[in-house]
């Protein structure tokens, strides 16, 4: 047994450690400020909140100067939207700040959840947040559930100031006020009024874009002599597909103005959703002056439901027995086999070192001679010359042959009669309906409730429904009849415009005049142009 008796010694402490240990390093503190718009007395806010926390963390000899960090003009409900807010976020996480000042909550976030997850992710870090309105710093126990409550009511704040500018632009819609900019609206500019107005040289590129499409050229086709010619569009150097489309669907080159094409989901995730009828529109005609008649821009509206109709000839490549819109060939939405009345395919054959182009039935093609036994095989050079020579044998008689399109035209594409009733005498009698059924809910609200006049109520309600409707089939119908007659006036303008005899493959006339080509034999065709003519043609 060890009888050693344990010796204690005490170390003294080093008094030079001791006065080092009490003083302390300055705190790195931040700042951040928001303000949500770029009016002018925000920004004097915007400056005041950055003159004083400089003056606050330079005044106070435990603190040293981390930066001020501050967003102008920008909303708080998103922080990827705040780049300077993002910049200190990753500044405290290479441990380069160990303070944040703040003036209020819903300067650092109107968001719950972002607010929740920075001030988290910081307290992990060991670095505090102090928000000087609500006298509230995050490392203490109580400031997570204070802040919690004060950030829903923040956002809450916001989602009503939303709400409310919402609830204003959609009056002013009803209303038909509108403020329209014309900055990235290629063919228009601002006159002295702040009103749309023309722009010569662009507004001949877009009657261009117009006419190209409705003679059958594809919006890439389009967009490649508009970038062959030099045109630029208002940004960029090279146009692209969406823009050229862009400027075929939008009814402010007819003069016309469509309100709440898109709206915003809410004010959180400010996702942009198209409306397809979750809203009401409102349609401003004769707003401006437009660069193409009503007629052109609707036959233009046609000509894109009619080509994203089409079905294909090729059942194996398409599943849903659709087809993208091919404007190089006539044919190819036009030919088909005299025996199983599918559409023909274009070919190339190469044989002996050269190369021959022919049409083929599709379903030959696809499933060989298992459901068309005997359709032949056509050269193009043959096939073009008879269809050439039956359009020919018309062309003597042009009156007819374009008074003969118009009318198939117009009998494929008109509406039906929809009554009587005008959009003004609907618009008057909606008008006088809605005034009795306010004058109904007045007095249900004087005498007893609202529940003894529901019948009343559900019969007007009804009956302004049914006029809606009507109104909205009447207007549907007019703007079919404008496409109707823009149809019209582009094939009645091409057909006299042409020469009368058709020397050369023109693609276009082609598709103005000739409405299906059926293959009879390998040396017969059945010509059909538009308005009921048939002519049986030899092919040599």
């Amino acid at each position: 047994m060890n009888e050693t008796v344990p010796k204690l010694t005490i170390i003294p402490a080093n008094p030079e450690l001791a006065e080092k240990k009490s003083i302390r390093r300055q705190l790195r503190v931040a700042a951040y400020c928001r303000v949500s718009t770029d009016s002018e007395e925000q920004m004097t806010s915007y400056e005041a909140q950055k003159t004083y926390y400089t003056d606050k963390i330079m005044q106070n000899p435990q603190w040293s100067m981390a930066g001020i960090f501050a967003d102008e003009g920008i909303t708080g409900t998103s922080a990827e939207k705040r780049p300077e807010f993002l910049r200190m976020i990753r500044l405290c996480r290479k441990r380069k700040i160990d303070l944040v000042l703040v003036k209020s909550i819903s300067r650092f976030a109107r968001n719950t959840v972002d607010c929740l997850h920075y001030i988290r992710a910081l307290k992990e870090l060991g670095i505090a947040v102090i928000f000087e309105k609500e006298n509230i710093n995050t490392l203490d126990s109580e400031g997570e559930m204070l802040i919690t409550l004060l950030g829903a009511f923040a956002q809450a704040e916001s989602e009503s100031i939303s709400q409310n500018v919402r609830w204003g632009i959609r009056q002013a819609m009803r209303e038909g006020r509108i403020s329209l900019r014309c900055k990235q609206l290629y063919g228009f500019t601002e006159d002295e009024n702040g009103q749309p107005q023309a722009l010569p040289d662009e507004a001949e590129v877009v009657r261009r874009i117009y006419k190209s499409f409705l003679r059958g050229q594809s919006i890439r086709m389009i967009k490649g002599w508009l970038d062959a010619e030099g045109i630029a569009p208002r940004k960029g150097k090279e146009w692209s597909l969406s823009s050229v489309e862009n400027i075929l669907k939008n009814e402010k080159y007819c003069g016309d103005v469509l309100l709440q094409k898109t709206f915003i989901s809410d004010c959180i995730s400010r996702k942009v959703i198209k409306n397809v009828g979750q809203l009401p529109m409102y349609l401003i005609e004769n707003h401006h002056e437009g660069i193409v008649s009503r007629e052109t821009y609707q036959a233009v509206q046609a000509e894109f439901a009619r080509r994203g109709s089409r079905r294909s000839p090729n059942k194996r490549a398409a599943a849903t027995g659709l087809s993208s819109y091919t404007s190089r060939y006539a044919l190819s939405d036009r030919l088909v086999c005299g025996e199983c009345g599918t559409l023909y395919r274009r070919c190339t054959w190469v044989r002996k070192g050269g190369k021959k182009i022919v049409w083929r039935c599709s379903s030959r093609l696809d499933y060989g001679s298992r459901y068309c036994k005997h359709s032949p095989t056509m050269e193009e050079g043959a096939l073009q010359r008879a269809i050439m020579a039956a359009v020919n044998s018309m062309m003597e008689d042009k009156t007819r042959l374009v008074a003969a399109i118009s009318d198939a035209i117009r009998s494929g594409l008109a509406p039906d009669a929809t009554g009587s009733l005008t959009p003004a005498v609907i618009d008057k009698e909606l008008t006088r309906l809605d005034q009795e059924f306010q004058e109904l809910l007045q007095y249900a609200a004087e005498n007893g409730g609202y529940m003894d006049y529901a019948e009343k109520f559900k019969a007007i309600s009804e009956q302004m429904g049914d006029l809606r409707e009507q109104k909205a089939l009447i207007l549907e119908a007019q703007q079919a009849d404008l496409a109707v007659n823009g149809r019209i006036q582009q094939a009645e303008e091409l057909l006299n415009s042409a020469s009368p005899e058709i020397t050369e493959w023109d693609e276009e006339l082609i598709r103005q005049a000739a409405e299906t080509v059926k293959v009879l034999s390998d040396h017969e065709i059945l010509v059909c142009l538009r308005g009921g003519i048939e002519i049986r043609q030899e092919v040599i």
